[in-house]
């Protein structure tokens, strides 16, 4: 089958559906300009001071504050980046009554930049930020203009709400997530590698009609979806129609 034959799959398995659950990590974002961790060119194959899996941990965060903030803002917080055509089209389809929510691995927010409702953030945000101390929220434009240790006015280290190593998923997106799961007709898995345990291991509650997986690397998913496409996530979800 060749990929336009796919793409008419894929577009017959959406009309059929109305009740579909996209689940995504990096590889959506990286068409917008957002690195990845795991690819030849991706933050895990550079060089620091220290690994990268090293500094995105909670203990690196708290005993090394000022190392993970400088990775942090140079590596982590990209600017002037913008929705592409997979966050999209999803958001459209949201629009339109078919998709009932994204799962993303991303902490961008580029989904919601897209009009994306029922966004389930299962790595957190960059977008949110809070004091350790008091509680008080920050956006991540607070964390921009810091310098150093981002501290809040009653003295307290402001924390991401990234999901660190050492960290456990938050509960709630993680009952939410799965509830969509189970209900949902449709499983649209894109983008990544589905490498990055635990949050990989939520599709196996799926048992709905059509799992389709567009992704340009093979995934441990391929050989039980109905459909493979190994093509750029934007360029298919740019040829989708509501």
């Amino acid at each position: 089958m060749d990929t336009n034959e796919k793409l008419e799959l894929l577009q017959k398995m959406i009309d059929e559906s109305g009740d579909i659950v996209f689940f995504g990590g990096a590889g959506v974002s990286t068409e917008s300009g957002v690195p990845d961790f795991r690819s030849r060119d991706g933050l895990y194959n550079q060089k620091y001071d220290y690994p990268p899996e090293t500094i995105l941990s909670r203990e690196f965060f708290f005993s090394h504050p000022a190392e993970f903030f400088r990775f942090y803002r140079e590596k982590i917080l990209i600017e002037n980046v913008r929705p592409n055509a997979a966050h999209l089209k999803l958001a459209e389809l949201e629009r339109a009554g078919k998709l009932r929510a994204v799962l993303t691995q991303n902490i961008d927010g580029l989904h919601q930049d897209a009009g994306s409702r029922e966004v389930l953030e299962l790595h957190g945000s960059v977008k949110r930020n809070r004091c350790l101390r008091c509680g008080r929220t920050f956006d991540d434009g607070y964390i921009r203009r810091c310098s150093g240790v981002p501290r809040c006015s009653c003295g307290g280290v402001i924390k991401p709400d990234v999901v660190l190593y050492g960290e456990p998923l938050d509960d709630s997106v993680v009952e939410r997530s799965i509830e969509h799961l189970r209900r949902a007709d449709m499983l649209i898995i894109g983008g990544t590698s589905l490498v990055v345990y635990p949050a990989a291991s939520f599709v196996r509650f799926f048992r709905g009609r059509y799992t389709v997986v567009v992704n340009l690397s093979p995934t441990p998913a391929d050989a039980s979806a109905d459909l493979q496409i190994s093509e750029s996530i934007g360029k298919v979800f740019s040829r989708i129609t509501c």
